[in-house]
C-alpha cells in the first residue's frame, strides 16, 4: 500500500482549488490534480505493507496525543513552487492560517513514524496544498507571473481529524481513500 498522513480539504473547497487552477491552465506542460482529492499532505510513507497498518495507527494516535493540538481553523491561499522559481516541479497553494497547528502534527507524526523505521523528511516542512505538478519547461513564465503577481484565496475550513491514506496510481492520476481517521 502507497500510504501517507494528511488533511482534507473538504468538498466546500474543491470549486475554489478548480479556480485557482484555472489561472495556471495555459501553461502547457501542468498535471492538475484531482481538487476532490484536495489535501495537506503531513507525512509520506511510501510502500508500506498491508500488516503494518495497525502499528501505523498506533504511532498516529500517539502524535497526535503529543502534538496536544484540537481542531482549528486553516486558510488555504496564494501560490508558490518547489523546489524553485528557476526550476518549478510542483504549484502549490499555502498554509495561511493553521501553519502552525499543521506544524506541530507533522513534528510528532515525523518523531513517531520514524522510530517505526520511516525515511525521515530530507527537507523543511511546508503546509501546502499541491495543486499541480510540471511535466517540463513550456509555461514556466505563465507560472512564474501567477506566483509572483497572484495571491488568490481558496477558503478557510475546520479541521478535525488527521487522515491515514493510500494512493493506488492509475492512467488517470492517483486516486487516494481513507484508511483511517483520527480525530483531534
Amino acid at each position: 500500500m502507497r500510504l501517507f498522513l494528511a488533511i482534507d480539504l473538504p468538498e466546500s473547497v474543491a470549486e475554489s482549488v478548480a479556480s485557482v487552477q484555472e489561472l495556471l491552465g495555459d501553461a502547457g506542460s501542468l498535471r492538475f490534480t484531482d481538487p476532490e482529492q484536495a489535501h495537506v499532505t503531513l507525512k509520506f510513507l511510501g510502500e508500506t505493507p498491508a500488516n503494518r497498518v495497525p502499528e501505523i495507527e498506533a504511532a498516529v494516535e500517539d502524535a497526535i496525543a503529543a502534538a496536544d493540538v484540537g481542531p482549528f481553523d486553516a486558510t488555504v491561499g496564494g501560490l508558490g513552487v518547489f523546489p524553485s522559481l528557476d526550476y518549478i516541479r510542483v504549484v502549490w497553494a499555502g498554509v495561511q492560517d493553521g501553519a502552525a497547528e499543521m506544524t506541530r502534527l507533522h513534528e510528532a507524526l515525523e518523531r513517531e513514524t520514524t522510530a517505526l523505521g520511516f525515511d525521515g523528511e530530507s527537507h523543511e516542512f511546508t503546509p501546502h496544498v499541491t495543486l499541480a505538478r510540471m511535466e517540463d519547461a513550456r509555461g514556466k513564465e505563465r507560472v512564474r507571473d501567477a506566483v509572483e503577481g497572484e495571491a488568490p484565496q481558496i477558503g478557510t475550513f475546520r479541521v478535525r481529524d488527521v487522515r491515514l491514506k493510500k494512493s493506488e496510481l492509475g492512467s488517470g492520476g492517483p486516486v487516494h481513500e481513507t484508511v483511517s481517521r483520527f480525530s483531534l
